[in-house]
């Protein structure tokens, strides 16, 4: 009997690894590897996520018609066009297998989001990279990259981990410049942490025209990353290919209750706002003070760039940093070998931080 082969591809993605949560022998761990909200869910979708125990032997309606109607409500979209994913990076999956397989391309910037390239692989097509300006995406670098095989281009706007952004012009110009026939998705995760009047996070170019989604997720700034909750806003086509091939049952009720009861808590999705936007400039400041390049963020997370010689190196401060208890992330998998991205926290946990970082760079 011959060994059992994959589909060719599959042995060549390299999985996914989350932010490390644990040091071993340290009691008190600051994790701030995996930009999740500092202050952790609100009251409110807690006591719902307790609430859903009693009706756990239910199968959930994935389709969520409550929570489509509250986002509706919220962001001025149109409940029909919204489809639920364990995640956004479960729609990203769901439009690669969709639209795309061997022989077609998955295009995006080059520090971009590592499931881009783990979702294109999936589905049995080439990921290709566009170069960056500034650590920037640029329209016409990505323009310059669609052939004939492309059939997606992601584009994570603010983008994790450069923390950069395009403004809404340039991102009608790289909607405008792409062939009908292309797919563009605007992976807008960090959408709720912009107050930038020149950024838009694509809502008018889904109601636009046939080629366009945004994904959107519960897992920032409403802190519900293990709950996997995201959706997805696209023109009814879309909405309707997705529905075909995601799981029936693929987002649970509990999730959609605490989503929700979040999405409702609007003074305390405010006041996470304005704490990131303190507590960022404020960590941003203090690192710069130490001769260290921060490039400006628009998440809820900085980019540390860091000497590629000698002893401040971004592994060495790493491991410094855990040696006090504290994780954050190295970024060798998006080709940014010399930094660290560090997602922000509470105040102390920050100022901890920047302590540890100083007696690091003394």
């Amino acid at each position: 009997m011959s060994a059992l082969t994959t589909r060719p591809g599959i042995m060549d993605i390299t999985p996914y690894v989350g932010g490390e949560s644990k040091i071993p022998g340290v009691d008190r761990v600051i994790k701030l590897a995996s930009n999740e909200g500092a202050y952790g869910p609100s009251p409110q979708a807690q006591e719902a996520y307790k609430q859903a125990a009693a009706e756990l032997h239910r199968y959930p309606d994935s389709s969520g018609p409550e929570l489509r109607a509250a986002l509706s409500r919220h962001f001025g979209v149109n409940a029909d066009n919204i489809v639920f994913g364990a995640g956004s990076d479960e729609l990203i999956g769901m439009l690669c297998r969709a639209y795309a397989g061997p022989g077609d391309e998955i295009l995006y910037p080059e520090h971009g989001f590592l499931m881009y390239a783990i979702a294109a692989k999936n589905a049995g097509a080439t990921p290709v990279t566009a170069a960056e300006v500034d650590l920037t995406a640029n329209v016409d670098n990505l323009l310059a990259k669609v052939t004939d095989r492309t059939r997606i281009v992601f584009l994570a706007n603010p983008n994790n981990p450069t923390g950069s952004y395009i403004s809404k012009d340039e991102l009608q110009r790289l909607r405008d410049g792409l062939p009908s026939g292309v797919l563009l998705v605007i992976d807008a995760a960090y959408a709720e942490f912009m107050t930038q009047n020149d950024y838009a996070p694509g809502i008018e170019l889904v109601e636009a025209g046939e080629n366009v989604v945004m994904t959107r997720t519960f897992s920032k700034i409403f802190a519900l990353g293990s709950i996997r909750l995201g959706w997805a806003y696209a023109p009814a086509s879309i909405c309707d290919v997705l529905n075909r091939v995601r799981n029936p049952f693929n987002v649970s009720a509990s999730a959609i209750i605490a989503g929700l009861a979040a999405l409702e808590d609007t003074a305390f999705t405010d006041m996470s706002r304005e704490h990131n936007a303190q507590c960022l400039a404020w960590t941003t400041d203090e690192v710069r003070k130490l001769g260290l390049e921060v490039p400006p963020s628009f998440g809820n997370f900085i980019l540390v760039r860091f000497p590629t010689e000698g002893d401040k190196t971004a592994e060495n401060a790493d491991a410094f940093l855990k040696s006090r208890g504290l994780i954050v992330r190295r970024m060798v998998p998006y080709g940014l070998g010399d930094s660290l991205r560090v997602s922000i926290g509470l105040d102390d946990e920050m100022q901890a931080f920047v302590a540890a970082l100083k007696d690091f760079m003394e």
